[in-house]
This record gives structure tokens, sequence and C-alpha cells, in this order.
């Protein structure tokens, strides 16, 4: 029973904290590490292990998928771009150990990024059950915002969902620019990119792995180059620069001292999770003993 997979690893490391297998389709991922994030600030652990897995064992779901006209020809997320004709599915498993910051540097942990915050919620009716919804994307990024205390023009870097569908990317688009380009300066461009481009569509795991995209962008403080995109998709505009999709790996110049990113997740049945992510603060000097 796959709902009790994370019960059995509390078990196997003798884990006594809040344990549940969270299945929200593609967004599963992102949710559980919210639901985590809360349980730390509720004092319901002390540390979270937010663990997402993706298999492929059997050829069912990919002939359903194909069938359904979801899955690219060419074996390519080719996000933004006008030939974006569907995804391909990958395998893939990602693992984030999760502790309050005042917590981690009291006990001198390395540090790698800090969730400044987070927040979910559901499409509601739309035109059919895999059909996005621009306002319920747009709300959930507001509200992730509204919780990490952060300002939409403080954000420089968009980890989209990008599955690389000729309708779910220019509305995802057009709801990150609804959120993140009013009373934005000219000279802070945001930037815009999808880990399926590199590593295909990981489903349940896909958050996890875009999530740590983000982090290691964060650590390197560069933006890597984003692929497949030849054409963008005409449906989709940039706004003369004010949003920008690296080809190449681009310099994450802050804004004013902070690197400071967003992490969208979308399940195909509504479930939508966005995750604000900043760079990790400079580490203690180190103390001097006579």
């Amino acid at each position: 029973a796959l709902s009790i997979t994370a019960n059995r690893i509390s078990y196997l490391l003798d884990l006594r904290g809040p344990s549940q297998a969270i299945d929200t389709a593609c967004s599963s991922a992102l949710v559980a590490l919210h639901t985590a994030c809360r349980s730390l600030r509720h004092g319901e652990c002390q540390l979270a292990l937010v663990a997402a897995v993706n298999l492929i064992l059997t050829p069912d779901y990919t002939m359903i998928f194909s069938q359904a006209g979801m899955m690219a020809a060419d074996g390519r997320c080719k996000t933004f771009d006008a030939q974006a004709d569907g995804y391909v599915r990958s395998e893939g498993c990602g693992v984030v150990v999760l502790k309050r910051l005042s917590a981690a540097q009291q006990d001198g942990d390395t540090i790698l990024a800090v969730i400044r915050g987070s927040a979910i919620n559901q499409d509601g009716r739309t035109n059919g059950l895999t059909a996005p919804n621009s306002l319920a994307q747009q709300a959930v990024m507001k509200a992730a915002l509204a919780d990490a205390g952060v300002a939409a023009n403080q954000v420089s870097y968009i980890e989209a969902h990008g599955t690389g569908t000729a309708l779910g990317d220019p509305i995802e688009v057009n709801a990150i620019k609804a959120v993140l380009l009013p009373d934005r300066p000219a000279d802070t461009p945001c930037w815009l990119g999808s880990v399926k481009t590199n590593i295909g569509h990981l489903e349940a795991a896909a958050g996890i792995a875009g999530l740590i995209k983000v982090v290691l962008a964060l650590q390197h403080r560069e933006l890597p180059r984003h692929l497949h995109l030849q054409t963008l998709n005409p449906h989709i505009t940039l706004e003369h620069g004010a949003l920008r999709i690296p080809n190449r790996h681009e310099p994450w110049v802050p804004i004013g001292s902070r690197r400071i990113a967003g992490v969208s997740s979308f399940g195909f049945g509504g479930a939508n999770a966005h995750v604000i992510l900043e760079e990790a603060p400079p580490p203690p000097p180190p103390r001097v003993t006579a």
C-alpha cells in the first residue's frame, strides 16, 4: 500500500513525528514540503525529511497519456517553445532535510537555502479536469509571497511548472506576469526556467527536482541554461525583457543584496503549490579560542 510508504520509513528509522504519504499528482513533492514546514513551525517535529520518487514500472500510464496526446513526439519537454507538444515521463528521487533556521544555526548545520514561505490551493472548476486555472495560479503565488513576507518585485527567478504544452505554458507565464511584473523596476528583470527541459517530468517528484535545481543555482549564484527553446510560443510575450528565459548560463544578479526565487508545481487534478526560496545566510565567523 503506497499510503504507508512514509510510515515504513519512520518505522525503520524509529522516527516519531508526523509521517504521511501525500499524493496530489504532479504537485505532491511541494505539497509535502509545505506540510513539513507547517509541522516544523508548529513544533510537531524538530527535523523533517521530505522525499519524492517517481518510478515507471509498467507501460500502462505511458500508453494512456500517449493516447490522450499529452506526450511529446520527440521525447523532449520543449517548455515555452512554439513546437511544444507535450512532455516526457522520467524517473527520479529527491530528498531534502528541513530544520527551523534558528535551530540549524545553533546546531552548526550547513544551510543550503532558506524556505521563506509556501502556499497551496486548488483550481476549482475549470474547462476540464486537466485545464489550468490562471487565477488560482496567481492566488497561490501571492499567498506564498505573503507567507514569506517578500514583495513580488524582489523575486528574480521563477522555476516554472513548465511541462511543455501549448495550453499550459502560456497560462502559467501569464499568471507569473500578473503577479511579478507590476511595480517592477526596468533594471530588475525576472528570469524564468523549467528543469523539465533538462530531465523530463518526474510527475510526483517534479517539485523536488525543481527545488533542488534552484538550491544549486543559489549556491553557484548562476542560472542554468533553459534547453529546447528555439522559437518562443506565439501566445507568450516576455514584456520587452522584464521576463527573461536564459538561453545560456547567466550570473544570478541579486536584487538589492538578496537572491530570491519562486518554485511552482501544479498537479493535473488542480492542486497547486508555490514555494519561496532565498539564498542561505553567510556562515558565522569561526570562533577564536585563546
